[in-house]
């Protein structure tokens, strides 16, 4: 991935994209700088947007109207429309409660918030099929990237011409969970998950787990070529100078967001 500042880049993903940081934008206080989230998270109104606008030009997307919405750590991956785009100060009632979007449709964008959890972007450049998922560990237990895949190849997607990119998130380093995590995803992976867990020598009961490792492993699994799979590698618990945290600052954060587009 390529690193401009505010924004980053995947090198396999060919239309307009890019994972946000904290840094470039309006906000101030515990929101400083460029906050994403929706203003139910308390940053002011017109911050938020001055900031959407500032993230849209430098991924070279107009977010005046983007597909989004309210996530709720399920697996439903919407097949978006033109009438569900809106703007970061509305709502529309297609999208709340969803996780992740796929698309055919050039010039809509379609974007997901994180501060931790996984945000995947994926393109299929011969069918022209984009999506973008919010992948926490239960909507990745649920098998949100084989739903988002099983939606892009409705619109004609093929998984072994798929170009995966996968952004900021929190890493193994500072994942600490409980048993059941470890459990759910050896349900997800067939068995395939022993090297991506182990016991945290910090705590008793406790694992340290590599979530995106969980995502990707799930995406060659699925067809995915593993070359076709570009992962930033940066923790966003370790680098909360760069990074949103929800781990590390509870609900007194912004939020990053992950945007794609035909």
């Amino acid at each position: 991935m390529s690193d401009a500042g505010s924004v980053l880049r995947s090198r396999l993903i060919t239309c307009p994209h890019g994972f946000s940081t904290r840094r470039g934008g309006v906000s101030e206080g515990i929101y400083e700088s460029l906050n994403l989230g929706r203003s139910a998270l308390g940053d002011t109104p017109e911050r938020t947007a001055e900031n959407w606008a500032i993230f849209g030009r430098a991924v070279g997307i107009d977010t005046s109207r983007f597909v989004h919405g309210l996530q709720v750590h399920g697996n439903t991956v919407r097949v978006a429309r033109r009438e569900d785009a809106h703007g970061i100060l509305e709502t529309c009632a297609a999208t709340e409660g969803v996780d992740g979007y796929v698309t055919d449709l050039p010039g809509l964008p379609l974007a997901v918030f994180t501060a931790d959890c996984v945000p995947l972007l994926m393109q299929e450049p011969e069918a022209g099929v984009i999506a973008a998922v919010h992948c926490g560990w239960k909507p990745t237990a649920a098998d949100i990237v084989g739903e988002a895949i099983r939606q892009m190849a409705s619109l004609g997607a093929k998984s072994h011409r798929i170009r995966a990119a996968v952004g900021p998130c929190i890493r193994r380093c500072c994942f600490q969970t409980g048993p059941e995590v470890p459990a759910a995803m050896e349900r997800l992976l067939g068995g395939e998950a022993a090297d991506l867990y182990a016991p945290d020598a910090e705590a008793a009961g406790k694992y340290r787990l590599d979530l995106p490792g969980a995502v990707k492993r799930r995406l060659t699994q699925l067809g995915v070529p593993e070359d076709q799979i570009d992962d930033l590698g940066e923790c966003t618990m370790c680098r909360p100078d760069k990074y949103w945290s929800h781990r590390a600052m509870g609900l007194r954060r912004g939020s990053q967001a992950n945007i794609i587009m035909l």
